[in-house]
């Protein structure tokens, strides 16, 4: 598809240049910094900031960035509502999978999967990853309506893109083969047939990872030259290790996130993967996958972006890692001094600053906007930090 660009604003083109440098380990005109942000934590910095309902931190910030996600069901179908009421509500998604959304609490629950043997998981049918729908049609969708909200009819997902391109760099997303596949059958299903059937299961993994293949190219393909670049969802790691061993990862789920960066690569668009938990132990094979940064290095994990820097070089940027938890609980003092020592990860390029995982509604709008300022101030390229 032929998309006709919409004007973007000088600012616009200002941040895409300091993400590009930073991505490509270049010192732009100052460090980057965006986030992901938990609905309670919205709720939270709107009221104290008395903004309206319709206020964004990426706009009252200037924030450099935004991701979008399109449907990336395995079925694209509208949710079968099994139970509503004031409090909660339980659907069966496109994914197979039947979810309980407790409207106070910010994740749902994982209650059965439709997908539940692997020879139930071998004849599952799947639809185009190239179908229309998924970009250019709304409707309901697990990842984008399940989740810390609830969202019944999402829109289509190129009026969001039409809508923030002319304003920030936008990344389209995907999910690699893990983080499809668990969400078909469940965690407990991946591990057992691991373990009890690796070859055959293997096989699976290769034929969803097709599917997450074709989800790259055909978005890239609907955006029509509107994105800026694709963060690849992945979690394999929990807090100190990871979901199982490196050996297998490398021999199934590696390769497809290989063939997806080499898609956007192809296309020119850098690459933002995203994995939870400590998967420090292949940190070097997705810099041999061509990945351009890791996101969000969760300190509670026990990553350390000045640490890794030191140890791996310019051979990934990286993106995150401001422990939340001393966002919400420290005093200002510590939260400055965690700042600039992270800021050092920055030189020669390579850091995009963020929380460590997503802003969650612990931290105050005051801790927030600290936080911003001290990057900003301190940010700006050639960087002069306190000891």
């Amino acid at each position: 598809m032929t998309e006709v660009n919409s004007p973007r604003s000088e600012n616009c083109l200002r941040k895409l240049d300091r993400m590009n440098k930073t991505l490509r380990h270049q010192e732009a005109d100052r460090v980057p910094v965006s986030d992901f942000f938990w609905g309670g934590f919205l709720r939270r910095w709107r009221a104290e900031l008395n903004l309206p309902e319709s206020a964004s931190p990426y706009d009252y910030y200037d924030l450099d960035w935004q991701c979008t996600t399109p449907n990336m069901d395995p079925h694209i179908r509208c949710f079968e509502t099994l139970n509503e009421d004031e409090t909660e509500v339980t659907v069966r998604t496109g994914f197979g999978a039947v979810l309980r959304k407790k409207f106070d609490q910010p994740m749902p629950a994982f209650l059965s999967f439709d997908t539940n043997t692997l020879e139930k998981l071998e004849a599952l049918q799947l639809d185009s990853p190239a179908d229309p729908r998924r970009f250019f049609a709304g409707g309901d969708n697990q990842i984008a309506g399940v989740g810390d909200g609830f969202e019944r009819n999402s829109p289509p997902w190129m009026d969001t893109v039409r809508r923030i391109h002319p304003d920030f760099p936008i990344y389209g997303s995907v999910c690699e083969a893990h983080e499809m596949i668990w969400r078909i059958v469940g965690n407990e299903n991946v591990m057992y047939w691991i373990g009890e059937e690796p070859e055959r299961f293997g096989a699976q993994i290769e034929r969803i990872g097709d599917f997450c293949v074709g989800l790259a190219e055909a978005q890239i393909q609907a955006a029509g030259g509107l994105l800026d670049g694709m963060v690849v969802w992945g979690d394999v790691a929990y807090r100190k290790c990871m979901l199982f061993s490196p050996a297998y990862w490398r021999r199934w789920f590696k390769p497809v996130v290989k063939r997806i960066v080499e898609a956007c690569h192809a296309a020119g668009l850098p690459v933002i993967y995203h994995g939870c938990g400590n998967a420090r132990k292949i940190f070097e094979d997705f810099i041999e996958c061509g990945i351009d940064a890791y996101n969000p290095l969760e300190a509670k994990a026990g990553l350390d972006v000045a640490g890794l820097r030191a140890e791996l070089g310019h051979r990934l940027a990286f993106c995150g890692n401001m422990d939340v938890q001393l966002w919400a609980n420290g005093s200002f003092d510590q939260i400055r001094a965690e700042v600039l020592r992270k800021l050092e990860a920055a030189r020669g390029g390579g850091l995009i600053f963020q929380s460590d995982h997503s802003v969650p509604s612990d931290i105050s709008a005051e801790r927030y906007t600290y936080v911003v300022n001290l990057v900003r101030e301190f940010g700006r390229y050639p960087l002069e930090l306190p000891a």
